[in-house]
């Protein structure tokens, strides 16, 4: 890509991002609109503009997110939120730059130091050698087939051996140490979030249970309630409450979700039989009651769905007892009357062999993967080997279409492979358009198919709950997009430009490598560029979900519930957009000395990142689940592994540059490894466990044990009735100890 498509590239994605924020700050004042724009505040029960202003001001938004606090954050959307916002940004009120340092974290922190140093520094001294026109008279092909001019900012600028190459040898330290004590300064920071979460005075049901998995056969006679009960009165005489022990639950769930669909079909006739016609009377709905309605006998809806309501009512009652009696798992939730001993269970080891009676502490409530908790300590084990086996070779062989892919969507190798298009792609206009998007485009279009499937793959290792399914299955796509689009797109755009080189000299591949990474830095602008201007436009503008509220309310919403569930905008959604953003970070980091000018690029994605993600935690996403920061481990693992794979890039690159002093940079990887060693042992447990001194602390309240093991009946098993003779087989009777709480 030439500099003036480069050019052409930024200017356009912002413009883009110009006319976005203008439509946004046009459409959020809409009446009409307010639940695509404000449906966190909605969910809460708060007025849409409550707290900010109603103006037509397309920076208006800016000023509230600027003056929103950390508390702000954790009140709208919980701590998880708030512990993204610590990975993402800096953490500080801009307006108090004197602050500045005091508060600075994480991503925008590392870039924002490191380019302090980096961009003053090193751009004069590259930008005043020689080494990209002494390549030119020496070399007729790179990873593009041509120089671009800002490669003359860049480490491709400075000639072999050069005394200059000190400089970034040195900034390579310097990135390195700044990493270091930005993100050892944030897992501090996380660390005392989570800790007075869990302190609150607040009841969490969660605190009370811990889950029970790899239970032993009963002895003959004992029933798994009894089994449960027997022993953990036993060692937990005092506090111990009430077990529900697991069962399998998959027959019920589907009678339940098919009342609940007839449910839901009903109020929706009803709402059509309400609408006024133009008699004054609404119209009877009718529908076939063959496949997908569109075959069968003709009947009256409501009618018809009145009679299938009651028929699966009395066939949930029926298999739910069923399922209680007969269906009873390997696994329970075990309640206890202190959140001090259900802490303690669960960090405590129950039985002689690891296989019998595991003890973890309980998520919450709507995290339960219940399908998972009865699977058998060593099928998780060999599940999750499995697991990593299909990961691994989704990530090898992903990266050929990858690279392909990258490899291809260049115009010059379009001419070749698509001789036709070769009117269409070299028209003046068309071709700047192309050269600037295409590659990219098809690049993002192609990662938006992989992360259902990895989602998938970590819920069949067996995870109990929701969050660790998200978490696992963010960690492997993080590896996956590092692997198959930093390293993809590098090997295979060179390979590619260049494979008649290699036939002739195979031994040069790797100076060939080496020598394209400046080269590629222009490819890595223009992507960084493209997702901050108008991925976060989009996100900002929120005009997709706009149009299909609109068109869903117009169309197919005929009541209340399916107005909500058309606008209801779900949560952040970790799983794709914190390995996103570790892309970027890894692209910087990596670029960040070679070629220092990317450095106000990824400062722009996560400044911006900040401003518009803040704005949506306050006013539209709502939370799926509360796991309490335990995703920053993951997080700063993921951010010192990019720099791990950056330290590893330059100390290549050095010695390419046949740099004497390059074995100065050999300890800076396994100094990484060391730092995350001391995280690890330092920090690690408590986001593990629940600290006991944290649970230690005293609650406003007296709990009410009824409802917490209430809030963990699974809801194809709560019974209408609400007779508690209904659960006597799998849920058992309070202990003894109830009169004591």
């Amino acid at each position: 890509m030439d500099f003036s498509s480069f050019l052409t590239s930024l200017g356009t994605s912002f413009l883009i991002f110009i006319v976005l924020m203008v439509l946004f700050a046009w459409l959020s004042t809409r009446q009409g609109n307010a639940v695509v724009y404000y449906p966190n505040r909605i969910v809460k029960g708060m007025e849409p503009w409550e707290g900010g202003s109603r103006t037509r001001n397309p920076f208006a938004w800016i000023k509230e997110a600027l003056s929103s606090s950390e508390q702000d954050v954790i009140n709208m959307s919980g701590i998880d939120t708030a512990v993204y916002f610590v990975f993402l940004s800096t953490g500080f009120c801009p307006y108090l730059f004197v602050s500045f340092f005091s508060f600075l974290h994480t991503l925008l922190g590392i870039l924002v130091l490191s380019g302090i140093v980096l961009l003053p520094v090193l751009l004069p001294i590259a930008a005043t050698d020689d080494g990209v026109k002494k390549n030119e008279h020496t070399s007729n092909t790179t990873s593009n087939g041509t120089f671009s001019d800002l490669d003359k900012l860049s480490m491709a600028n400075i000639e072999v051996k050069s005394p200059r190459l000190w400089a970034f040898l040195v900034a390579t330290y310097w990135v390195s140490v700044v990493t270091y004590f930005l993100t050892f300064k944030a897992y501090k920071h996380v660390s005392a979030l989570r800790a007075t979460a869990l302190m609150s005075n607040e009841v969490k049901p969660e605190q009370f249970a811990v889950l029970v998995r790899d239970l032993p056969n009963a002895t003959s006679g004992q029933t798994r309630k009894q089994q449960v009960d027997t022993y953990f009165k036993s060692i937990y005489p005092e506090t111990f409450y009430r077990s529900m022990v697991v069962t399998n639950n998959k027959e019920v769930d589907k009678i339940w979700g098919e009342l609940e669909g007839f449910k839901k079909k009903l109020a929706r006739a009803e709402a059509i039989y309400a609408l006024p016609q133009r008699n004054g009377q609404g119209t009877r709905p009718t529908n076939r009651t063959g496949f997908l309605g569109l075959c069968g006998k003709k009947v009256d809806s409501i009618e018809y769905y009145n009679e299938k309501i009651k028929e699966l009512t009395q066939k949930l009652e029926a298999e739910q007892k069923v399922t209680l009696r007969e269906k009873q798992q390997g696994s329970a939730l075990v309640f206890f009357t202190s959140r001090v001993t259900a802490a303690l269970a669960a960090q405590s080891l129950h039985a002689q062999m690891v296989d019998n009676w595991t003890v973890t502490e309980a998520p919450e409530p709507r995290q339960l993967i219940w399908s998972n908790l009865t699977i058998k300590f060593y099928d998780r084990i060999i599940r999750q080997y499995v697991v990593y086996i299909v990961v691994f070779l989704t990530i090898v062989f992903y990266m050929i279409p990858i690279a392909f892919i990258s490899a291809v969507t260049t115009l010059k190798n379009l001419r070749k492979l698509l001789p036709f298009l070769k009117p269409i792609v070299d028209i003046a206009a068309l071709k700047t358009v192309l050269e600037a998007y295409l590659p990219q485009l098809a690049l993002i279009i192609f990662l938006a198919l992989l992360p259902k499937f990895l989602l998938f793959l970590s819920k069949t290792e067996g995870i109990p709950s929701g969050s660790h399914v998200i978490r696992a299955a963010s960690g492997k796509y993080f590896y996956f997009i590092v692997f198959n689009v930093f390293i993809g797109v590098t090997i295979g755009g060179t390979l590619f430009a260049s494979i008649k080189t290699i036939e002739e000299k195979p031994n040069s591949v790797f100076d060939m490598l080496a020598k394209s990474l400046p080269g590629n830095a222009t490819f890595f602008l223009t992507f960084v560029a493209l997702k901050f201007f108008v991925g976060y436009g989009l996100e900002l503008s929120r005009i997709v979900p706009l149009i299909i509220y609109h068109l869903k309310r117009k169309y197919l919403c005929k009541n209340e519930a399916e107005l909500r569930e058309a606008w209801f905008p779900g949560d952040i959604n970790y799983v794709t957009r914190v390995p996103s953003d570790m892309l970027v970070v890894t692209i910087v980091l990596c670029y960040s000395v070679i070629a220092p000018v990317i450095i106000p690029f990824g400062v722009l994605y996560f400044a911006l990142g900040w401003l518009v993600l803040r704005n949506q935690a306050l006013k539209v996403y709502v939370p799926a689940y509360e796991s309490y920061g335990r995703i920053w481990p993951h997080m700063q693992t993921r951010i010192i592994s990019a720099l791990f794979l950056y330290q590893v890039t330059m100390l290549g690159y050095f010695g390419v540059m046949r740099f004497y002093y390059t074995p100065i940079l050999v300890p800076l990887p396994i100094l990484s490894l060391v730092f995350v060693f001391v995280c690890r042992k330092k920090f690690y447990g408590a986001f593990c466990h629940t600290v006991l001194e944290v649970a230690s602390q005293e609650l406003k309240e007296t709990p009410h044990m009824e409802q917490i093991f209430k809030s963990f009946i699974p809801p194809s098993l709560i019974s209408e009735k609400q007779e508690d003779e209904h659960f006597e087989d799998a849920l058992s009777q309070v202990s003894r100890s109830e009169s004591s709480v």
